[in-house]
C-alpha cells in the first residue's frame, strides 16, 4: 500500500506497482526512449565511418591507428557491462542512464578540440565509451522487464533507433562537414547526444506484486470429528517389534499438537506465508552482481557466441563507405550505401520481432538460422565490383544484422540460456566477454587492410567470427537440455539414496507379529 500512495504523490519519480508484467503501460513510453538512446549510441558509432578519412588526413595516421578510436570505445563500452549492472543495482537506472548522457557528450565535445589521435582514443574511447555502456545496457535491461508476451517485438522494433540514426546522420553529417568540417560536426553530434539525459529521467523502475489469495482455513472441530470417527471404525494399534514403529489411530496416543501433525504440508506452508503478511517482512538483499550464471553451461556457449559474433557486428560499417571509395564510388553514393544498410536493418529487426513473438516457437534456432545468414553475407562483400553490386549486398548485410543485432542481447531473458530473472546479472556478464572481441575487431581489420592494400580482407575477418559465433550458439539449446536432465538425474538419485532399503514384505511380516500377539493375548 505505501509503494501505490508513494506512486501517486510522486508520479514522475516513483516506482511502477504491478500485480504481473504489463506487456505495455509506461513500457512504452520506455520504448520510446530506448529508441533514441540506440540512435544515440549505437547510431553514431556505426556513423563514425564519415569521419575516418578526414581523421586519417587531419593526424596523418594509418586506417589502423583510426580504428583503435572505435574500438576502444566499444572496448570500454562492453567491458564495463558489469560496473553499469552494479551501478543500476546500487542507483537505479535512471540515474545511471543520465549521468552516461552526460559522459557521452562530454568525451565528443572535447575530441572535436584533440589535437592528436591519442587524444581521441582519451575521449571517444575512454570517456563516452563509458557512457554509452551506462546509457544503453540499463535501457534494454528495464524495457525487457516492462514486456513479456510481447518482448521480442517491441525491443525489436525500439532498436531500430540507430538504423533510423544511421540513415540520417550519414547523409547529414557528410553535408555539415562540407560546410562547416569535421571538428564542428563532431561537437554538434556532442551537443546533441545530451538528450540522452531527458530519455534516462523517463526510466521509471517496475515491481512485481503478486496479489494474495487467501484461503479459509477448515474449522477445527470438523477436523476432530472426522478423526474421532475413523478412530472409532478403525481402532487399531499396530506395534512391530523388529522395526519399532508404532502405527496407531487412537485418539488416547494423539498428543495435543497432533492438528498441526496430521495437516498435509502444503496448509503449513500456508499458515507460514499468512504469520509473514501480518508482520513486516524484511527486505529481501539484491545482489549487486549475480556471477552464478557463469556456471551455466549454456550461457558460457551463448556468451561465446557474442564474443566471436561482435567481429562482424561493427567492422562493415566502419569499412563500407572506405571500399566503396577504394572501388571508385563518389562519396555522396557511399553515403547512400551506408543509409541502405540502415534501412535494411530496420526491416530486419521489426521482422525477426515479428517472427520471435510468435508461439510456439524455439527462438534459439531462429537466431541461428539468421547467423548462418549474416555470415554469408559477409562472405559476398569481397566479390561485389560496382555500386549496383555493393548496393545489394549491403542491403542483405543490413537485414540480416537487423535480426540479429536487435535480438542476440533480449533472447538472455529466455529460458533456454538464463531466464528473465538472471536477466540483469546475465546482461552485464555477456557485455562485458564481448569487450574482447569489441577490442580486437576493428583493429584486427584495420591491419589485414593495410597489410594486403584491399578492404576487402577487412570482411573476411568479420566473416569468420561469424561462423564460429554460429557453432557455439548451435550447442546453446544442446547444453541447455543435457544441464536440465543431469539434474533431474542427480534428484532422483538423492531421492533414492534417502529411502532406505526394505523388504518388499516388511509390512506383512509385521502385520503377521501383530496378529500372532494378539491370539496370544486372547488366550491369556
Amino acid at each position: 500500500e505505501k509503494m501505490t500512495v508513494k506512486a501517486a504523490k510522486m508520479p514522475c519519480t516513483a516506482p511502477n506497482v504491478y500485480t504481473k508484467v504489463p506487456d505495455g503501460g509506461w513500457g512504452w513510453t520506455i520504448a520510446f526512449a530506448f529508441f533514441f538512446v540506440e540512435a544515440l549510441t549505437y547510431g553514431i558509432i556505426k556513423s563514425f565511418g564519415v569521419f575516418f578519412n578526414d581523421l586519417m588526413e587531419s593526424f596523418d595516421e594509418t586506417n589502423s591507428r583510426i580504428s583503435w578510436i572505435i574500438s576502444i570505445c566499444v572496448f570500454v563500452q562492453t567491458f564495463t557491462a558489469p560496473l553499469s549492472t552494479v551501478l543500476s543495482n546500487r542507483f537505479g537506472h535512471r540515474c545511471v542512464v543520465m549521468a552516461g548522457g552526460v559522459l557521452i557528450s562530454t568525451g565528443m565535445v572535447t575530441a572535436s578540440f584533440a589535437c592528436t589521435v591519442v587524444d581521441m582514443y582519451v575521449s571517444i574511447g575512454v570517456i563516452s565509451g563509458l557512457g554509452y555502456c551506462l546509457s544503453f545496457l540499463p535501457t534494454v535491461t528495464i524495457l525487457s522487464q516492462y514486456f513479456d508476451k510481447r518482448r521480442s517485438l517491441v525491443t525489436a522494433m525500439a532498436s531500430t533507433g540507430e538504423c533510423f540514426a544511421v540513415f540520417s546522420f550519414a547523409p547529414a553529417i557528410t553535408a555539415l562537414k562540407e560546410q562547416v568540417g569535421w571538428r564542428y560536426s563532431l561537437l554538434s553530434v556532442g551537443v546533441l547526444q545530451l538528450s540522452i539525459v531527458i530519455c534516462g529521467s523517463l526510466l521509471r523502475p517496475i515491481i512485481i506484486k503478486e496479489q494474495e489469495e487467501v484461503k479459509a482455513q477448515p474449522p477445527e472441530e470438523p477436523t476432530e470429528t472426522k478423526y474421532m470417527l475413523e478412530n472409532e471404525q478403525t481402532r487399531t494399534s499396530i506395534e512391530s517389534i523388529d522395526s519399532g514403529v508404532e502405527i496407531t489411530t487412537s485418539p488416547s496416543n494423539v498428543p495435543g499438537n497432533t492438528k498441526a501433525e496430521l495437516k498435509s504440508e502444503e496448509p503449513k506452508e500456508h499458515v507460514q506465508i499468512l504469520v509473514e503478511n501480518n508482520s513486516t517482512p524484511p527486505e529481501p538483499k539484491t545482489k549487486l552482481l549475480d556471477f552464478s550464471v557463469m556456471r551455466d553451461y549454456s550461457f558460457i556457449c551463448y556468451a561465446f557466441f557474442g564474443l566471436f559474433a561482435t567481429l562482424g557486428f561493427f567492422a562493415p560499417s566502419l569499412y563500407i563507405i572506405p571500399l566503396s571509395l577504394s572501388l571508385g564510388i563518389g562519396k555522396d553514393h557511399s553515403a547512400y550505401i551506408l543509409s541502405a544498410m540502415a534501412i535494411a536493418e530496420v526491416f530486419g529487426r521489426i521482422s525477426a520481432g515479428w517472427v520471435l513473438n510468435k508461439k510456439p516457437i524455439r527462438k534459439i534456432y531462429i537466431e541461428l538460422i539468421c547467423v548462418v545468414l549474416l555470415s554469408v553475407a559477409l562472405f559476398a562483400f569481397p566479390f561485389a565490383s560496382e555500386f549496383w553490386g555493393l548496393m545489394t549486398c549491403s542491403i542483405f548485410f543490413g537485414f540480416m544484422l537487423g535480426t540479429v543485432a536487435g535480438t542476440h542481447i533480449p533472447l538472455l531473458a529466455e529460458d533456454d540460456v538464463v531466464g528473465i530473472a538472471k536477466m540483469s546479472s546475465a546482461a552485464g556478464v555477456y557485455v562485458f566477454i564481448q569487450s574482447l572481441a569489441g577490442l580486437a575487431g576493428p583493429p584486427l581489420a584495420g591491419v589485414l587492410v593495410d597489410t594486403t592494400q584491399n578492404y576487402s580482407s577487412a570482411f573476411y575477418s568479420c566473416a569468420a567470427g561469424m561462423v564460429l559465433g554460429a557453432v557455439f550458439l548451435s550447442l546453446v539449446r544442446p547444453c541447455k537440455v543435457g544441464l536440465c536432465q543431469c539434474q533431474q538425474q542427480r534428484g532422483e538419485e538423492c531421492v533414492a539414496e534417502a529411502l532406505p532399503d526394505l523388504p518388499d514384505d516388511f509390512i506383512e511380516m509385521d502385520i503377521g507379529k501383530a496378529e500372532q500377539s494378539g491370539k496370544g493375548c486372547d488366550r491369556t
